[in-house]
């Protein structure tokens, strides 16, 4: 990448970081989309998952006032074991045929939470697995899989620094176990790996500000505004594949 498009790519992962940080989403659902104008797609998969592990460190660390170890568990250790799954999965479909997925699941999200704006789950034990499982397993295959969990927490109604300390927690062991595998799939090069001292800035300055935005703005006010945008990138993404490819 020339200077310049550092400078764009950096600016654009700051924005990504703090609407997923307000959002409550995670910032790979932004991204990741992003993050795909610049490099190859399974590229993209492997700068994602260690630039996730600073960004959920960095939540980690400024929203650490508590989390709920039952969720740990429950919601965690699914994920872990699907998105090892997902990871070794993704060596077997094309690069364009995952953008295609993900764009479609970005527009879909975007539009089910657009529509039916009161959608919960049920608190269950049954639906923590599930969530576990569903969203451990798209983030190995698309990269991003925060909302899914992002949904199955919201429905304890966790104060926002323990739900969001207990989403960054499991994100960490999620990234960390799909780093692993993305490297063994060879998405983890050499001549990308420049990018990470500036994503570990982006993240924590990210987080930063999402944080001291959230302390003027409720999640909910931000809300619809982040699922705007998340219906415009996954649009953006999909003209991408069709027009320009």
């Amino acid at each position: 990448m020339s200077l310049e498009h550092i400078i764009y790519f950096a600016l654009l992962a700051l924005v990504a970081e703090i609407l997923g940080t307000i959002g409550g989403f995670g910032s790979s659902l932004f991204f990741v989309p992003i993050a795909g104008f610049f490099l190859d797609f399974h590229s993209v998969l492997g700068i994602t998952a260690l630039f996730h592990i600073t960004s959920n460190l960095s939540k980690i660390v400024l929203f650490r006032n508590g989390f709920d170890k039952e969720l740990l568990i429950k919601l965690g250790i699914p994920s872990v074991l699907l998105v090892i799954v997902g990871a070794y999965m993704s060596k077997f479909f094309d690069s364009v045929i995952l953008e295609y997925c993900l764009s479609i699941f970005l527009i879909s999200l975007s539009l089910l939470f657009l529509i039916f704006k009161n959608l919960r789950v049920k608190p269950t034990t049954f639906n923590s697995v599930s969530g576990g499982f569903l969203s451990g397993l798209i983030a190995g295959l698309l990269g991003t899989g925060g909302a899914i969990r992002g949904v199955v927490l919201a429905s304890f109604n966790l104060k926002m620094d323990v739900f969001i300390a207990t989403s960054a927690i499991i994100d960490l062991a999620i990234d960390v176990s799909r780093s692993v595998v993305y490297s063994i799939n060879g998405y983890v090069h050499k001549d990308d790996l420049y990018l990470i001292p500036i994503l570990f800035v982006v993240s924590i300055a990210g987080t930063f500000i999402g944080k001291s935005i959230l302390k003027r703005v409720s999640e909910t006010q931000f809300r619809s505004t982040v699922l705007f945008l998340i219906l415009i990138t996954g649009l953006i993404t999909i003209s991408k594949l069709l027009f320009f490819n």
